[in-house]
């Protein structure tokens, strides 16, 4: 048993000597690639997977900045992720209502008595963290 009691150890000081090679994904970032990556592709240039089965062409989220005048255009994404920019049922028939899959997790992640501003904040959140991440992928 001594034997494996050291070579559990040799491991373990292995690892930890071993610098870490990947980052943490932020909470923006993650929300990207579990629900707009497959569409928009890992990169946002249009160009996920799924793009070539849809009717209509991808924009490609990293000119957002360029094409409003060197500006991340903060408030319009924001819009378009809540759906409060082309108000519809599901969405548009380009992009589905992302605000109301927030809504539905805020539920489900604070529970029945959450207050609505509670829910309110846990939605602003969620998208806000979506939008600083395409702010990172924008195009020199």
């Amino acid at each position: 048993m001594q034997g494996w009691n050291a070579l559990g150890f040799a491991l373990a000081a292995s690892f930890a000597a071993v610098p870490a090679v990947a980052q943490e994904a932020s909470l923006g970032e993650t929300e990207y690639v579990s629900s707009c990556a497959a569409c928009h592709g890992v990169g946002g240039e249009g160009d996920g997977v799924l793009a070539g089965y849809l009717n209509t062409r991808l924009p490609d989220l990293t000119r957002l900045q360029a094409e409003n005048g060197g500006v991340f255009p903060v408030a319009r994404v924001y819009g378009i992720i809540e759906n409060s920019v082309e108000i519809g049922p599901h969405g548009t028939t380009d992009m589905p209502a992302w605000g109301m899959r927030y809504k539905f997790r805020a539920d489900r992640m604070l529970g029945e008595f959450a207050s609505l501003e509670a829910r309110e904040e846990y939605i602003k959140f969620r998208i806000l963290a979506l939008v600083e991440h395409l702010s990172t992928l924008q195009a020199e």
